[in-house]
């Protein structure tokens, strides 16, 4: 079995890395894996999106999962019969990720926790020299995500968003057309997702599970009581641990329409926001969003979020259409359509794979191309499809919308060229956010 090997820093003044007691004093080096050696990877997170990431892992030649890890003993338990099962090889079980940051054993992590672990989870592997694939959105807030990138340069390690469309033939052969003018130019893009989600279950306060870390659960989030309805998919619609479903969702299709429209940091951002439906359920956030993000040069992109709706308003349940000055596409992760001026279909092509569309977990043939991807770029073979840079500012869109909506729909003025809020009040409080003490992640 290959180990990674580690420089050790010599000088007494180069920086430790800190989080929750985890603690190292070496830097990664990032070696190229060959073709022929085996990538062992860990599995942080045995909740809905693991499995469909251990599918794809399964379908890669060379990979073994060596260890998994969750907050919840009895998830993590079923996670290792389920590993053993799918890759023929019993893996290890550490219901605490730093222990597997420090073995070096360890080539590769995938991150799929809940949205406030992404960032810090993956800092700490980078940390560890391992190669890092995290689901969206990759941050928190955005100073998470200007960490992800700074620590990602420092390790030149290979990181990786889960934006899984960028990797589907499809979805690049559109957008190749539309940079070579196929629409014309592309001004205006609308991402939509539409889904029914029902009640939330009223939230109790009970003793902590036997089977849960509850300190290991909110890591690097402040600490607040238990609350019997967070362990599963809940957690979601909790600033403290969540993101909205704009971090959730609308992560992938503003990664799309910025791709198409070949943009970055808007300079401004408003939306519409309510709690439309079952308003005296736990759920702490909006349901309903219609945002506004205005760019250089008159691009606009406009996003449609119905958590609680599943109207297809623009033909299904999720996808974004881009217009240009001589027609429009519709692309969605299955198949895109053409469209001339006068709204003529041109073309469509669909695709032959599958993937889950708004069902909860994911997985299907662009995980599996996303995952290969991954690995190969490990292996020095490609570059990745969204790489930590690309992956950071399509999440930088979800937390603009998710800041004007905090501060009453708001308008918000960004510097498109730092991505950063002028307003001094507002970047103080939505930058960044307040860690538990001795848990926020290291600077780069």
């Amino acid at each position: 079995m290959q180990r990674r090997t580690f420089i050790k820093q010599a000088s007494a003044s180069a920086a430790a890395l800190s989080l929750g007691g985890l603690t190292a004093t070496a830097q990664s080096y990032n070696r190229i894996i060959g073709a022929n050696e085996r990538i062992n990877v860990a599995i942080i997170g045995c909740q809905r999106r693991y499995g469909g990431l251990l599918d794809s892992i399964s379908k890669t030649p060379n990979t073994q999962v060596v260890f998994v890890s969750d907050v919840n003993q009895q998830r993590q338990n079923k996670a290792i019969e389920k590993v053993a099962k799918v890759m023929g090889q019993k893996p290890q079980g550490e219901k605490d990720m730093r222990k597997i940051m420090e073995n070096k054993e360890v080539d590769a992590t995938f991150h799929a926790t809940p949205d406030h672990w992404h960032a810090p989870g993956s800092i700490l592997s980078m940390q560890g020299g391992k190669h890092v694939y995290v689901e969206k959105p990759c941050s928190h807030n955005p100073a998470e995500g200007e960490m992800l990138i700074a620590w990602q340069k420092k390790t030149g390690l290979q990181v990786q968003m889960g934006a899984q469309q960028r990797s589907s033939l499809e979805s690049q052969e559109i957008i190749q057309a539309i940079h070579e003018g196929l629409i014309g130019e592309a001004y205006h893009a609308t991402a939509f997702y539409s889904n029914n989600r029902g009640r939330v279950p009223d939230a109790n306060k009970i003793p902590v599970p036997d089977y849960l870390d509850w300190e290991l659960f909110q890591g690097p989030a402040p600490r607040t009581d238990f609350i019997d309805i967070v362990g599963d998919y809940n957690w979601h619609w909790y600033w403290r641990w969540g993101t909205a479903e704009t971090g959730n969702n609308a992560t992938h299709e503003f990664d799309i329409a910025r791709w198409a429209l070949q943009v970055k940091f808007p300079e401004e951002v408003r939306v519409n926001s309510a709690k439309n439906h079952f308003r005296d359920d736990p759920w702490t956030m909006y349901d309903t969003m219609y945002a506004t993000l205005k760019f250089p040069g008159g691009k606009v992109i406009n996003w449609d979020g119905k958590s609680r709706n599943a109207n297809p308003t623009y033909g299904g349940g999720r996808g974004t259409v881009i217009y240009g000055t001589e027609g429009s596409v519709f692309v969605d992760r299955g198949h895109y359509k053409h469209y001339d001026r006068d709204g003529k279909l041109v073309t469509e092509k669909v695709s032959g794979g599958d993937e889950a569309g708004t069902a909860l977990g994911g997985g299907g043939s662009l995980t599996d191309r996303h995952v290969r991807n991954f690995f190969e770029a490990i292996r020095g073979k490609a570059k990745l499809a969204c790489p930590i840079d690309e992956g950071s500012i399509s999440t930088n869109l979800c937390h603009y919308a998710n800041t004007s909506s905090r501060e009453g729909d708001a308008i918000l003025k960004i510097d498109p060229k730092t991505g950063k809020y002028t307003d001094r009040k507002i970047m103080k409080k939505y930058w960044g956010r307040d860690y538990e003490k001795g848990w926020a992640p290291e600077q780069a």
